[in-house]
């Protein structure tokens, strides 16, 4: 069995602050694998034009609003709200994190610049509006957004929250961001439209759409963004050419830019295979980003309120989001590594390996933290293991291990075998 637990961001002082933050991603119980995944799909009849990775769990991020919008519209159908409704914020929409318009505790908004934020700027404090104003708490939110998954037949979501802010139990598939997309331009055409507002204007300030596809993609009319930091760059998109749609997801993109073109490439390749049967040749995925230090947010059950996050990551629309400094990783084609221990208990295991990287962060700062165990005479033993390196990088960072009297080993892996079963990947940086 194999277990990746977060690294050390090596642009962060080393040390107690880096164990504190740290936690671990097992993967008996890590729902979601951060990895890259695709589908694209015929609107119209279904068909799938390509899949990679479809079915695997990944965090939605803020594709999480496009649910929390689906409700909205439903509401609006049904008669229970209406656009001029004015829905009142409390105190804990307006403490949400960024992306946010900064809505302030008692004040009002209209739903219909409660759905605008949402689609343009991907407001988490308008999310909580939205979600208090048809659930009453956002947790029991969560429950509707969840039953109503299962209903249009996404079996692989479920939801927590409304905005799609970090939590472990907050999972979808490519396959099941699809399945909602075709659901809201099928069920709300009118409403649909709104995917395609370039900019919105609340209290004099401006907000350009987060989908830049809107803006240079031919035919693009829709639909969402989403990125935190343990689910990389997603976007779902649709776009019309010569009266076929089509509607392409994309997770784990390295940087708003490549996901962009890479998503163009997919939709590119499957206009032009309208109508032929067989899969079309795909470039080959972007390299996935490397993920910062996360602290592990526990899922909450069902019936209960879901946890906050206890630590506050960046969200999307917060950074220039093609320039967050991230580097080309080769760490899943690079089959070496240091063990620096082996231990009957997990915990020490886990400790020794963000202890070594700490040791030589210009060595390991792009290192995986994997730690594997096997069946001993005594029982379990964890083997900790920094791996993703060339085999004279292994050598040069036991080197500098052994010479900081930290024992280790060299030892050849079979890193992608490990990576696509393993959890959740999560790099040094």
């Amino acid at each position: 069995m194999v277990r990746l637990i977060p690294g050390v961001s090596s642009g962060l002082r080393m040390g107690a602050l880096a164990f504190a933050l740290a936690a671990v991603v097992v993967l008996a119980g890590a729902p979601a694998q951060a990895r890259y995944a695709s589908i694209v799909v015929d609107f119209q009849t279904g068909q799938v034009l390509h899949e990679t990775n479809a079915d695997t769990r990944n965090y939605p991020a803020s594709l999480t609003k496009m649910m929390t919008l689906y409700l909205a519209f439903e509401a609006l159908k049904r008669g229970d709200l209406t656009l001029d409704q004015q829905l009142e914020v409390s105190p804990r929409a307006a403490g949400m994190p960024s992306s946010k318009l900064g809505l302030r505790a008692g004040e009002k908004i209209s739903v219909k610049n409660t759905i605008l934020a949402l689609v343009t700027k991907s407001a988490n404090d308008a999310a909580v509006v939205m979600a208090e104003a048809l659930g009453g708490k956002e947790y029991k939110f969560a429950q509707l957004m969840t039953r109503k998954a299962r209903a249009l037949g996404m079996t692989k979501t479920r939801f927590r929250n409304a905005s799609g802010l970090p939590n472990r139990g907050q999972v979808s598939t490519a396959r099941d961001m699809a399945t909602l997309a075709r659901a809201l331009i099928r069920d709300y055409p009118d409403f649909y439209e709104l995917f395609s507002t370039p900019q919105f204007t609340y209290r004099g300030k401006t907000y350009a759409n987060h989908n830049r596809l809107l803006r240079y993609y031919e035919g693009t009319d829709g639909i969402k963004t989403g990125y935190i930091r343990a689910s990389g760059f997603n976007l779902v998109a649709s776009a019309v050419r010569n009266g076929r749609r089509l509607v392409a997801v994309v997770f784990g993109g390295k940087t708003p830019r490549s996901r962009d073109r890479h998503i163009a490439s997919l939709m590119d390749t499957a206009f032009a295979q309208m109508g032929t049967i067989g899969v079309a040749r795909i470039p080959a995925p972007p390299a996935p980003k490397p993920l910062q230090v996360l602290t592990e947010l526990a899922a909450a059950p069902m019936d209960a309120a879901a946890p906050e996050p206890a630590a506050i990551e960046i969200g999307e629309g917060d950074v220039d989001v093609a320039e967050l400094g991230s580097t080309e990783q080769a760490a899943l084609t690079l089959a070496w590594g240091v063990q620096v221990g082996a231990f009957y208990q997990q915990r020490a295991a886990e400790r020794a390996a963000l202890a070594a990287a700490t040791r030589a962060p210009d060595l390991l700062g792009q290192a995986q933290v994997l730690v594997t165990d096997i069946r001993g005479q005594r029982g379990r033993i964890f083997r900790a293991r920094l791996v993703g390196l060339s085999e004279s990088g292994a050598r040069d960072a036991c080197n500098r291990l052994k010479a900081a009297k930290i024992d280790c080993l060299v030892v050849q892996v079979d890193a992608n075998t490990a990576f696509q079963s393993a959890g959740q990947k999560i790099a040094v940086n």
